[in-house]
């Protein structure tokens, strides 16, 4: 293979060693700027706060050349700039690229670097990694909805602590909002009061009555199913759990030996 192929495909590999270290570094540098933005929320030492404005930056920089590697090992250049994870990515790294205007807002985008990790729930090497069961359904689903509380929790800090920083002086009370408002429970005790504020609490509330209940209903329907389903190893894929009345594995229609 190319150099460009090769970086193409470590890129979605989670089988051979070099694969497998590469997307859990990704991993790990989403989850560690995700926490460094939850750490600078709350009061902190001026020296451990240049640290991490620092590590943001590397890691940013290093989100940066992901982006650009990407783009250049991609065949359709168009489809690639277009795609739901090149958008995603393009989110996460928009205040690194325009970092020289000082725009303050423009941190805002950085609530969305968590969705990047959408990119390790999907794709062929994910799915068969989880081939046994729907683990890679139950882990997709949950993490929607961490993804939905923690960008919405972001975004709403981002607008309202500025302007409201008794109510929301803090990520986690951020979150206990957000959490709150989706729910469509409603306790009133933290109020916005920007227009972009309450611009989030609408849509908050229209996602906590359309996508939540959608989500939680399909993974209780699926455990139920899992629950109704009988251990039974597969002698040619390994799939170990069939319907009670399976015959031949759904996977790869073996004949089942009967228990």
């Amino acid at each position: 293979m190319s150099i460009r192929e090769k970086i193409s495909f470590y890129f979605e590999d989670i089988e051979t060693p070099t694969g497998r270290i590469i997307n859990l570094i990704i991993t790990a540098l989403v989850l560690l700027s995700s926490a460094i933005f939850i750490i600078e929320t709350y009061e902190i030492p001026q020296s451990l706060r240049l640290h991490l404005n620092f590590t943001n930056s590397v890691i940013l920089l290093i989100f940066a050349l992901e982006y650009l590697l990407r783009f250049w090992c991609a065949e359709e250049k168009i489809k690639f700039l277009l795609s739901l994870f090149s958008l995603i990515d393009l989110l996460a790294i928009i205040p690194f690229l325009i970092g020289v205007i000082d725009i303050s807002y423009i941190r805002i985008f950085r609530w969305f670097r968590i969705l990047r990790l959408v990119r390790f729930l999907e794709g062929k090497t994910v799915k068969t990694r989880f081939s046994k069961g729907d683990s890679v359904i139950y882990a997709r689903i949950l993490f929607t909805l961490f993804a939905i509380i923690f960008v919405y929790s972001g975004l709403i800090y981002q607008v309202e602590h500025p302007v409201n920083r008794a109510e929301f002086s803090t990520f986690l009370d951020a979150v206990y909002f957000a959490v709150v408002t989706m729910t469509t429970v409603g306790f009133g005790d933290v109020t916005p009061i920007s227009a972009a504020g309450r611009l989030l609490t609408v849509l908050m509330i229209f996602t906590g009555i359309g996508l939540i209940p959608w989500q939680v209903g399909d993974l209780i329907k699926r455990l139920v199913r899992t629950v109704n389903k009988v251990e039974t190893l597969c002698p040619n894929c390994a799939l170990s759990f069939h319907d009670a009345d399976a015959r031949f594995c759904k996977n790869c229609g073996t004949k089942l030996e009967d228990n």
